[in-house]
């Protein structure tokens, strides 16, 4: 993780899930401030940078959750601490392919959810991205504010 201070005088932490996009895009795998943690559109891109499962909607959301919630855990935060998720998907009629993934996660939680369609991700295998946002209880993973 890689800490630097904002504006606020708060500091931005910054988590690289290592994907070849961040750099070049200039984007955080997660940001965390303060108490908040945003985890930024997640693709599922394997270890080896293929597509994860083409054609198939649920293993796509599988291993678009196992990189953000990854990086949710290194910015400092647990999957209880999640408040809300966004699910893009590419078919909307696959919604519930998608959702039992989030199901499968997010079933005490229960944070606020939408699912929308997109006409196209960047690579065009890509079925669904996911994005995540979380607030760490206080007295957990330290940068609270004061």
């Amino acid at each position: 993780m890689e800490n630097e201070t904002a504006g606020n005088n708060s500091a931005r932490e910054h988590v690289s899930s290592g994907s070849p996009l961040e750099p070049r895009i200039g984007f955080s795998r997660a940001v965390r401030v303060g108490a908040h943690v945003a985890i930024a559109g997640t693709a599922p891109i394997g270890e080896d940078g293929a597509t994860v499962g083409p054609g198939d909607v649920y293993a796509q959301t599988v291993r678009c959750f196992d990189i953000a919630l990854r990086a949710l855990a290194e910015a400092g935060a647990s999957l209880a601490d999640v408040t809300r998720t966004r699910m893009m998907l590419t078919d909307i009629t696959r919604w519930e392919e998608a959702a039992r993934a989030h199901g499968e996660r997010f079933a005490d939680v229960r944070p606020a959810c939408t699912f929308v369609e997109v006409s196209r991700f960047i690579d065009p295998e890509w079925l669904v991205e996911v994005e995540i946002d979380a607030v760490v209880a206080a007295g957990a993973g330290g940068n609270e504010p004061a």
